[in-house]
């Protein structure tokens, strides 16, 4: 695995998942109360003993580069390292990237002379947890020049995806990105699963390292899905490796949302307690969460928080949260807070009026998303409502039938929603 170099791709606008992506890319949303999307590729990595990582980086980074630095900081006595690529202009390259593809081929000043046998790419905003040495030995196994990490979908969920064909020996001889017409679907089938016939990529490659910038010298293909990939396929070995553990493509609000829920629910789908392979984050050093009262059920509760007389029904509670008396918060993920406010504050000049970071007295959250650093006020209700449609206020806006609140929002006494 040291002959590995892992490059993580940092994200794009994240258009789907605005407005938590208003102020930060997509690797950089918050996920279960305590954790950010880049830690999940990080933490596969680490397990695997993969030591030379890069985390290629665009849009609105700062929280993300932020991330990096006081989380992932390797020993001083390892070969390895984590670095940020961050996109920039230069006399050969006079613009930013343009999708996964040409973002690699810019950056290859710095990963090519690594000098590594093989590159992993990855996408920073999906979950799962795989062994990369299981992938990295299928590819050797296979004599393969590229291989892509596969997982088995439905009929329904295919134009969601990049589908392509195997054959019986795990080629892949047919590659269509999102297809739209049913008999193109039908026509790639390759699973004898009826339920999931279907083979996704999951947006995991791997490429031998000379034959990834061979392809690159090709300045048109600018996306491994659209170009690369199918390119690939007519002149060099690609092999598909079949995943069937959990994996899901954070990409929309709405996935987002309930992905999240369900990491409070009994059973969750990624278990976040596997003592084989903890998820990695940053090391914070608050105190432990305190509850003075109140009703939790399905609730999972980040460190830091002080939750008062309050009622908690299947729903994430990030870090640093303040929760105060009487409030219902249900089916709802409350972010947390970056740092805690102190009670008279020298800053208070500039709000005057406004309530405290954290859910104010006797308020009523149901159905939504409260990002980080929020104001929510006294008395505030907001309630979901079926089949809702999208709309944007200055303060909170809905997004897939969901209230958002977005990061800094001021929402005051008695709003409802």
């Amino acid at each position: 695995m040291r002959d590995v170099f892992g490059v993580i791709l940092g994200g794009g606008r994240g258009t789907r998942l605005y407005p938590l992506t208003r102020d930060r890319t997509k690797p950089a949303v918050p996920l279960a109360g305590k954790y950010r999307l880049i830690d999940i590729p990080m933490s596969n990595c680490y397990h695997a003993g993969i030591e030379k990582i890069a985390i290629l980086t665009q849009f609105q980074s700062v929280s993300l580069h932020r991330h990096i630095h006081r989380t992932y900081n390797p020993d001083m006595f390892t070969t390895g390292f984590v670095e940020i690529l961050a996109a920039e202009q230069s006399h050969k390259n006079g613009d930013w990237y343009h999708q996964t593809a040409d973002a690699v081929r810019k950056q290859s000043a710095q990963i090519e002379p690594v000098g590594t046998r093989y590159t992993l790419i990855l996408a920073g905003d999906h979950l799962y947890r795989m062994d990369y040495r299981n992938l990295i030995q299928f590819h050797i196994q296979k004599k393969a020049d590229v291989t892509v990490a596969v997982q088995p979908v439905s009929r329904e969920d295919a134009p969601n995806f990049g589908i392509l064909k195997l054959d019986r020996s795990g080629k892949i001889t047919h590659f269509v990105e999102k297809p739209k017409s049913e008999k193109s679907i039908v026509d790639l089938e390759s699973s004898d699963d009826p339920e999931k016939p279907c083979m996704a990529s999951m947006g995991v490659y791997v490429f031998n390292t000379k034959t990834l910038f061979k392809m690159l010298r090709d300045e048109q293909l600018t996306d491994f899905g659209r170009h690369v990939i199918p390119g690939a396929i007519k002149t060099h070995r690609v092999m598909g490796y079949i995943f069937d553990g959990y994996w899901e493509d954070i990409g929309t609000v709405r996935r987002f949302y309930e992905v999240n829920l369900d990491m409070a629910a009994p059973l969750p789908k990624f278990n976040l307690y596997d003592p084989e392979h903890p998820l990695y984050t940053r090391p914070r050093f608050l105190a432990s969460t305190k509850v003075q009262g109140g009703s939790l059920h399905n609730a999972l509760i980040a460190d830091g928080c002080r939750i008062q007389e309050a009622t908690i029904r299947n729903s994430v509670i990030g870090v640093r949260s303040i929760i105060s008396q009487g409030v219902t918060i249900e089916r709802s993920l409350i972010m947390g807070a970056d740092y805690y406010e102190a009670p008279t504050s020298a800053s208070d000049w500039w709000r005057p009026g406004q309530p405290n970071i954290g859910v104010g007295p006797d308020s009523v959250i149901q159905g939504a998303i409260v990002d980080k650093n929020a104001r929510i006020g006294r008395q505030v209700i907001i309630r979901h409502i079926p089949e809702r449609r999208d709309e944007e206020n200055n303060n909170w806006m809905v997004r897939d039938g969901i209230v958002i609140v977005p990061k800094n929002a001021v929402i005051h006494d008695g709003t409802v929603i």
